[in-house]
């Protein structure tokens, strides 16, 4: 055999050994790309991202789009091929997957944490929002959940208004173990509650809900044996009209902010965004202050492709988006709602001379 066919036959062969060697080693990566882009003014799979009820709302136009980041599954094994082609991309990153997935954490468990960070966001932006707007939003305690095998398991329920304790009113979730551990393990406590269920019949037949009384045995804790009844107590919004945000496939908080601003517009007369595109990410918290998330460059990337001009940026993501801005898009600065809303009414008004923007010292 000539000494050149030879040499282009092992070329070819080390190349295909190569090849078969990056398919079917595995590496320890997960891969996050830019993912879709959804108007929290506008509609998903034909019905409305917010729909407000028994309340005056406003006509919007332009967009407020929240945006999302794509990444590869918990059970997703990354070859070496698909690892080294996502490092070369300009799109996406190729992260360690402890990244995403800390602690072995398996795709059901992430998808239930997402889920439950995407709800509480709702509620929080809500609740952002109308105090933005200068509109009470009472708060209660609630059981936020029941630990199964615990004294309160069958007798207390997620949803449950916490009136009292011991006859003691409640006004803020520590109150209710502050109350229980004045007790011995084994002694009994009563709560006055308001039943999930009887709340919202009471709601539906516009009357007031009955309160009723529970007795529970407390139970000894591990370590210090201080008396516990088996619930964590949160805090639960009444809001005074319904707020409905509806958006499938979508999980964790960091759509929080760009819901907000959708609601702020919706009650609010005139067109918060002038017509413009903006998009954003942050997550908010009950008070308005906007905190950072993860994937902000592939967020900036799937913004702009989708044809955005602005991206409201939380005040601690802007050195990382500021990094590798794609052309054409503006990244706004931004630490609450007060500041956005503020942000967007001057670049609606094509003032953009004042709008704080990444970067700036």
């Amino acid at each position: 055999m000539p000494r050149r066919t030879a040499t282009m036959l092992a070329a070819t062969l080390m190349l295909f050994a190569l090849l078969c060697a990056g398919v079917f080693v595995k590496v320890p990566y997960s891969e996050m790309s830019p993912g879709p882009t959804v108007n929290t003014l506008g509609e998903s799979r034909g019905a409305p991202v917010i729909s407000i009820g028994d309340r005056t709302t406003y006509p919007t136009t332009g967009h407020l789009n929240m945006t999302t980041v794509r990444v590869t599954g918990a059970d997703y094994d990354m070859n070496l091929l698909e690892a080294v082609h996502g490092w070369l991309s300009g799109d996406n990153i190729v992260v360690p997957h402890e990244n995403l997935y800390p602690n072995g954490k398996t795709e059901e468990q992430s998808t239930q944490e997402n889920a439950e960070e995407f709800s509480q966001s709702q509620e929080s932006a809500k609740v952002a929002a109308l105090k933005q707007l200068g509109i009470s939003v009472p708060t209660r305690v609630v059981v936020s959940s029941v630990v199964k095998g615990s004294p309160s398991e069958g007798r207390l329920h997620a949803g449950d208004e916490v009136k009292t304790v011991d006859g003691t009113p409640v006004t803020a979730p520590a109150d209710v173990a502050k109350l229980v551990t004045r007790h011995k393990a084994g002694e009994p406590v009563e709560f006055a509650v308001v039943p999930a269920a009887e709340a919202e019949e009471a709601r539906k037949a516009g009357r007031a809900p009955a309160t009723r009384k529970v007795g529970i045995t407390t139970a000894k804790a591990e370590g210090d044996g201080h008396a516990i009844v088996g619930i964590r107590a949160g805090t639960a919004h009444t809001f005074p009209f319904p707020i409905d945000i509806k958006l499938a496939d979508v999980g964790g908080p960091s759509a929080g902010l760009m819901f907000a601003l959708g609601i702020v517009d919706k009650l609010t007369p005139g067109d918060l965004t002038g017509g413009r595109f903006v998009a954003g990410t942050g997550t908010i918290d009950d008070a308005g202050k906007v905190g950072p998330i993860g994937g902000i460059q592939m967020k900036t990337i799937g913004a702009r492709k989708a044809g955005a001009r602005y991206f409201l940026t939380p005040a601690d993501n802007c050195a990382s988006a500021a990094a590798n801005v794609p052309d054409g898009l503006t990244l706004v600065k931004v630490s609450a709602i007060g500041d956005a809303v503020q942000s967007l009414e001057k670049i609606a008004k094509g003032d953009t001379a004042g709008v704080p923007q990444c970067g700036d010292s």
